[in-house]
């Protein structure tokens, strides 16, 4: 059994930062100690360089199978590990849509070859496939996904005898894009008569507004509390939407949590008339007031988890008009990075990163020891050295659509190594030939 000695790590865990070395010993944490010595250990020196539990991000979209023009689970969960992200959750929209059984695990198996980082999917609600969603067993991965907005690879659930029934027939995570497709579908008719196919980008906001998510998301969440259901509403994006959620009980005994993502904390809509379409996402980025509500929420703990919504699609797509440009961008290499800059920027603590993005992922959905630095836990880990500058360009972007809405930014930290299941699978811009991703594991 290999085993890795990790020295003068600063390890930033559980609410804590402390000085430690880390034995690793094959897939697991063997032991945490303040100074560790084995003669049959391959020693890594990290300097009193940051040492965080893998990231969980639980809302990509790989692109496999059927639209891998875009991205492949081996592209992006190779961009992934070069982020620090160690374990993903992939949604359901691609092409067939993942919402049987044996399409599920048509997935898994391609993730059990293919993957760099450890996986597990999400299965997809519709209006015709409850049968199938009450077979699926409650381990078999990571929950159930519901589109009540339309977005890419339309996927829509407009059905309220079977919505109430998928939230009454499922144990699992319900997952939740929420926006009322009624208010868009007006919204777009009206700008579309006003603008044709040429409707400027910032009216996406407008057409994709702060009213059809607090529709939708408010009358999931009624019906979660009506039916007993555990749900999970995706990359909420307004102010208003935050006073749905609570912070006067532990995430543990939470029935309803939230999510943000990345770009809903760092663009805003005063960034559409430099980036154009490739900040348009579903929902749309809002205003500088949405955002601050947003951040606001984070800190106090009614919103439970950061993720990335990871969606790649190729620049010739993007540089569509706007009812052709897709919704969606690359996110999964520098979500860390993005969530340390605002670390040094004064908005966040190290801790609470490792919380949102690390432990609360864990907690949410249940995942069998990961997510935290404790012995006996996955050896998922993420070496990050302060005070590097790290400027985002073509040259150093690891996805297969080769962009990312933060070209140009310069980060003031970079990711140096990434471990999954005790492989060093990232060393300073270079991947392993090896690989040891795994299918997660639930405790449910």
């Amino acid at each position: 059994m290999s085993k890795i000695l990790l020295k003068n790590a600063k390890i930033v865990n559980e609410n804590s930062i402390f000085e430690s070395d880390v034995l690793l010993e094959g897939d697991f944490i063997a032991r945490i100690d303040a100074d560790i010595s084995d003669a049959h250990a391959k020693v890594i020196d990290l300097e009193g360089n940051l040492l965080l539990p893998g990231i969980i991000d639980d809302q990509v979209h790989f692109r496999e199978p059927g639209l891998t023009h875009k991205g492949t689970i081996a592209t992006e969960s190779r961009a992934a590990i070069a982020g620090g992200v160690t374990t993903f959750m992939e949604q359901p929209n691609t092409n067939p849509q993942t919402t049987t059984i044996e399409k599920l695990e048509e997935k898994f198996a391609i993730a059990a070859k293919d993957s760099s980082a450890n996986y597990s999917f999400l299965f997809g609600g519709t209006n015709d496939n409850l049968e199938e969603l009450k077979r699926l067993d409650k381990n078999a991965c990571s929950g159930v996904k519901l589109f009540l907005g339309s977005s890419t690879g339309n996927m829509l659930v407009d059905d309220e005898k079977v919505l109430e029934q998928i939230f009454r027939n499922t144990e699992m995570v319900i997952s939740a894009h929420c926006e009322d497709e009624g208010t868009i579908r007006a919204n777009m008719a009206k700008y579309k008569e006003m603008y044709g196919d040429n409707i400027p980008i910032e009216m996406h906001p407008i057409i994709r507004s702060a009213e059809a998510c607090y529709l939708s998301s408010s009358k999931a969440i009624a019906l979660a509390k009506k039916t007993g259901a555990r749900l999970h509403v995706f990359h909420v994006s307004t102010g208003i939407e935050t006073d749905l959620f609570t912070n006067k009980i532990p995430l543990e005994e939470k029935k309803i949590t939230a999510e943000v993502c990345i770009h809903h904390l760092w663009f805003s809509d005063e960034d559409y008339a430099k980036k154009g379409t490739l900040i348009k996402w579903n929902p749309a980025v809002k205003t500088k007031n949405d955002r601050d509500k947003l951040w606001k929420a984070l800190m106090d703990d009614r919103i439970d988890v950061v993720a990335t919504d990871h969606a790649p699609h190729t620049l010739e797509e993007k540089d569509n008009p706007y009812t052709s440009a897709p919704s969606g961008g690359p996110l999964v290499q520098h979500a860390l990075l993005a969530m340390l800059q605002k670390e040094k920027e004064g908005m966040i603590s190290l801790e609470k990163i490792v919380e949102k993005m690390c432990h609360n992922p864990s907690k949410l959905f249940d995942i069998d020891r990961r997510g935290f630095i404790r012995e006996g836990y996955y050896a998922d880990l993420v070496q990050v050295k302060q005070d590097s500058k790290n400027e985002v360009k073509k040259a150093n972007i690891f996805y297969k659509c080769g962009w990312s809405p933060f070209e140009g930014v310069t980060f003031d930290s970079e990711v140096r190594r990434t471990f999954v299941n005790g492989l060093l699978a990232y060393e300073n811009g270079t991947f392993s030939s090896e690989k040891n991703a795994k299918r997660l594991t639930f405790n449910r």
